[in-house]
């Protein structure tokens, strides 16, 4: 297996990752990136393969758990009753549990919405240059979001500063001022929803924290802890990607010369997703002894999925380095596969589906302004704004 160097906190490589992607992938199925001390692939079949393994997941092996030091508890508390951490049997009864609320009808029902939204937030765009994120991307899905929840659209700025100092736990050279930050929004967010839960227990509404204290199976119902958490993973995980996918989308449309109207919308979708997704790192646990693909891992072993460079592998895609809107549409790695598949992907899904076609209906001549510039952050991909003029 070969040995890569690759920064991750390198400007450069946050500006275009692909470059050492394609590298890596030529250097066999897996590679030890350096930097990080960590087995990696970007190849699809490995990442496909591994995410649909039961003998690789999420939840650290016992031997391997780490030491949580003391000023970092209050995060890691919140996360101990996340789905996205958990396996089998505790993530079976808090899915089943979180899709009894989380419904297809729930979410589809949301499409005039987000529809509505979007052609108010277009109408409140400043006149002259302005930043697309800030007046549209980041605005429409925490709006949503809090609308799903059943929380006041006024604490959207709330919900939108804590979700991005949380979601900091996971970039790489993260800092004691990043830990600090996340933890102070940590508390703050669960103050919030704490206070929220226990109103809708004695008063509830049309909303999905209602939904989520009714869901029930075979007598099983989520304690406040995992409805606070579960909240707080839907904001978090899907808010943070979808804010992403749409500034990424709507760049690679402009820079490409393609639009999205709602008769290829849901191909671009997909193609937006596969080409330059919002999340490019996901890690497991091997469980046991396995081999894949010819390398062989052992229990506790942890492996780097590196999404972004699977939805760029010439064995499942043609020309993979080039945006196609109408190539067909194959499964891609952005919302992971398996028993972790995202539950909040319908929802991203309808968002981008419904309010993009909009976005370039009503402003056709849409066009960048200057050079979109990514964050300085990984394993998230995303840019810092997007100026543009109508």
């Amino acid at each position: 297996m070969q040995s890569l160097h690759q920064s991750p906190t390198d400007p450069a490589f946050f500006q275009n990752p692909y470059p050492f992607y394609e590298t890596a992938r030529k250097a066999g199925p897996f590679f030890h990136w350096a930097d990080y001390g960590l087995t990696c692939t970007g190849n699809w079949a490995a990442v496909n393969a591994i995410f649909r393994d039961r003998r690789f997941g999420r939840e650290v092996p016992a031997e391997r758990a780490p030491v949580i030091p003391d000023h970092l508890r209050p995060f890691y508390a919140v996360e101990a009753h996340s789905m996205l951490e958990l396996e089998p049997p505790r993530h079976t009864r808090l899915r089943s549990l979180v899709l009894r609320a989380f419904t297809t009808r729930r979410i589809n029902a949301l499409q005039p919405e987000i529809a509505a939204l979007s052609h108010s937030l277009i109408d409140g765009f400043p006149a002259g240059e302005f930043d697309l994120l800030k007046h549209f991307g980041q605005r429409l899905p925490v709006i949503i979001i809090a609308r799903l929840l059943g929380v006041p659209e006024t604490v959207s700025d709330d919900l939108l500063r804590w979700s991005n100092a949380m979601v900091g736990m996971y970039m790489a050279g993260r800092t004691r001022e990043t830990e600090d930050r996340a933890v102070a929004a940590t508390e703050a967010f669960v103050a919030f929803m704490r206070s929220y839960v226990e109103a809708r227990r004695h008063d509830p509404r049309d909303d999905l924290i209602t939904e989520l204290i009714a869901a029930e199976e075979g007598g099983e119902k989520l304690t406040t802890d995992e409805l606070i958490t579960t909240c707080i993973l839907l904001l978090n995980a899907g808010h943070e990607a979808t804010v992403h996918t749409i500034g990424n989308g709507v760049k690679t449309l402009l820079q490409t010369g393609h639009a999205i109207t709602e008769a290829n919308a849901e191909t671009t979708v997909e193609e937006i997703l596969r080409f330059d997704p919002a999340l490019h790192m996901f890690t497991r646990w091997a469980y046991e002894d396995v081999e894949v693909m010819g390398h062989s891992f052992h229990r506790g072993d942890q492996v780097g999925l590196l999404l972004a460079a699977a939805n760029r592998d010439p064995g499942q895609w043609d020309n993979p380095d080039r945006f196609e809107p109408n190539r067909t549409v194959k499964p891609n790695a952005s919302f992971s596969a398996g028993l972790h598949f995202c539950v909040g992907a319908p929802l991203a899904r309808l968002e981008l589906a419904t309010a993009l076609p909009i976005l370039f209906t009503r402003l056709p001549g849409l066009k960048l302004v200057g050079k979109p510039q990514y964050g300085d952050v990984y394993h998230f991909h995303g840019l810092t704004r997007l100026m543009v003029r109508a």
